[in-house]
Order: C-alpha cells, then structure tokens, then sequence
C-alpha cells in the first residue's frame, strides 16, 4: 500500500494542477484573487506544525473550485506545501476517505512533520453542506421525466453561490481551520 507520503511526493504541484485545468479555472483563480485571510494568530501557530497537505480533486468539481482557494490562502500563511492527487485516476487513495460511501471531493488530507496524518477535511463545511440539502430537496424523484433538467438548475444556482459568495468562502476557512488546530 502507497504511504501518504509517496502520494504526497507523486502529487501534482498546485502550478502544475492549475496549468492542466480544463473546467472552474478562471472561477477558481476569482475566489483565489477575491478571498482575504481574517487576521488569525492560529494561522502563525499553524507554521510551528510544519504541515503537507494532500488535495484530493478534480477540475470539474464545484466544491473544489471554492474550497481549493480558500486551501491555498492558509498554505500560504502557515508556509505549507500542497500537492494534488487527481481523484478519478487514485481511487486507492480515494477510497480510504468516503464521505457516507461516496467519493465526494475535495478531501484535504494534512500530514504532521512525521509525514502521518494529522487531519483531514472535505469535502464540504458543514453550512455548506446544509445549504447543498436545503436547495436540493425540493427535486423531483430520480425517474421524474423533470429530474435531469432540475438537477442542472439546481447544480447551476450552487456553482453561483460558491463563485459569488464570499461568505461561503469564510465557512470554508474556519471548517479548516477548525479542524487544523483542535
């Protein structure tokens, strides 16, 4: 079985990630460029952990699009390095972090100075998550003739509020860094 560490080390730099990006590119780079850190002193006490971080993801993913800034804003900060591991082609990997038995990203997986886990986060805060529920359940059945159509609307007003948001860019932080400094 692969190590943390050698998923780590096999990942893609964030460069390297960013410059292969197909889908949310531009989106991505607008949350990155919009998102300001709050003045945190947790975000110094982070640099004394000497952290990795491992972000389970694909392009194509909303939730990335809005989380991975938000990750890379506190990497830059605490000083720790990001290396992206594409799900669809590490099902391995993806496998050891389900989210109730899917494999929904992303999943930030962060690793202490002895390259063990430390934490792990994703796929989505959990404010989040229940405005996911809240404008989902109003769908129709999965074999309504209108699923398809109102999936995509739905999937389109979600994509909009986590481009638009940017309190739902402040959820995400203080989900991570909550989880960071328990």
């Amino acid at each position: 079985m692969t190590t943390l560490l050698k998923y780590f080390e096999q990942g893609l730099s964030l460069e390297q990630y960013i410059n292969q990006m197909n889908v949310n590119k531009a989106e991505m780079h607008k949350i990155y460029e919009s998102f300001e850190l709050p003045n945190d002193e947790r975000l110094l006490q982070l640099k004394d952990k000497h952290l990795k971080a491992i972000a389970i993801t694909e392009d194509w993913c909303g939730d990335a699009m809005m989380n991975l800034p938000v990750l890379m804003k506190i990497a830059e900060v605490a000083e720790f390095p990001i290396s992206v591991i594409m799900r669809d082609s590490n099902l391995e990997l993806m496998d050891q972090y389900l989210t109730n038995g899917a494999r929904s990203i992303p999943i930030f997986i962060f690793l202490d100075q002895d390259n063990t886990e430390f934490a792990v986060w994703g796929p989505r805060a959990q404010t989040i998550q229940e405005y996911v529920v809240d404008i989902r359940k109003d769908l129709p059945a999965k074999d309504d003739t209108d699923f398809e159509v109102k999936q995509k609307e739905v999937h389109q007003q979600i994509h909009e509020k986590f481009k638009n948001t940017p309190e739902f860019w402040n959820e995400v932080y203080e989900s991570i860094m909550t989880q960071l400094t328990k």
